[in-house]
């Protein structure tokens, strides 16, 4: 097979700049200040533990993990949930009128989360959910339903209309045709879905910034925060919480990653 060359340099050049950045990070999360700023691309010198010690207990980081643990797995199980009972009533509701619903759905994608900030301050001040992990789900849950409601509406539009008809003759319901015969159906696009919802809603840092203010609530990305000061950053420290902020979505990615495959491809392949 013939290797274009100009394609195989732009991959290399790609594939360092991804690579680099990741390698000082994992190494550098095992060095002192000045092994850092010393060789910040050479192995260190011994793979010691003592940053994540540090960052695990002193800093508190394991509070905030467990924090983000519990407001993404809760925000993405719910998000999934009603996005795809969202998206299947569109995929039943023939013709122009389920495309202008998908469209008013999907709507939301296009407003800038900027544009909201202050009305929905105010409006979960009036709520009493400012500084709560249950704000963070519910607004986490709004922001990632037009996303939601985009990928499953899409795929179940292509799903062939028989499944339903046969579906119906045989005596089930539409929550019964929902759960036995479209959900199995989509589960490749389910799966892409998740890691999407996952990835976005685990790194989220701007709504935990505006609605977060106490240290227990602190998710992951905030806390990370605390080790940039205005004249001083702990690197090494930063590091250490980057890598361990960053296992959940490799662990995720790696046991999904056949069905996300899968899903990203199944609507080219479906007409």
């Amino acid at each position: 097979m013939r290797v274009n060359p100009a394609r195989g340099l732009v991959l290399t050049i790609y594939a360092l700049l991804i690579v680099v950045p990741v390698v000082v990070v994992v190494f550098g999360s095992f060095k002192t200040t000045e092994e850092l700023f010393a060789s910040p691309f050479a192995p260190p010198d011994s793979f010691s533990l003592v940053n994540y010690g540090t960052v695990l207990g002193d800093q508190n980081l394991d509070q905030a993990f467990a924090n983000s643990v519990v407001v993404t797995l809760t925000s993405v199980v719910l998000t999934l949930a009603l996005g795809s009972l969202a998206a299947y009533g569109i995929a039943r509701i023939p013709g122009w009128k389920g495309w202008v619903i998908f469209g008013f759905l999907v709507l939301g994608m296009s407003v800038p989360a900027q544009a909201n900030m202050i009305p929905q301050y105010v409006l979960f001040n009036e709520l009493g959910l400012l500084d709560s992990r249950i704000g963070l789900v519910l607004i986490n849950v709004v922001v990632g339903l037009p996303v939601s409601v985009f990928i499953l509406g899409g795929f179940m539009k292509t799903l062939p209309r028989e499944a339903y008809e046969a579906s119906s003759i045989d005596g089930a319901g539409p929550l019964r045709t929902y759960w036995s015969i479209v959900m199995p159906m989509s589960r490749p696009s389910v799966a892409a879905t998740a890691i999407f919802l996952f990835v976005i809603q685990w790194n989220e840092l701007l709504y935990p910034l505006l609605f977060i203010s106490s240290d227990a609530k602190k998710t992951i990305p905030l806390a990370l925060l605390d080790f940039q000061g205005e004249f001083l950053t702990d690197y090494p420290l930063l590091f250490t919480g980057v890598v361990i902020a960053s296992v959940p979505m490799a662990v995720a990615y790696v046991l999904l990653q056949r069905h996300f495959v899968a899903g990203i491809t199944a609507g080219a392949v479906k007409g």
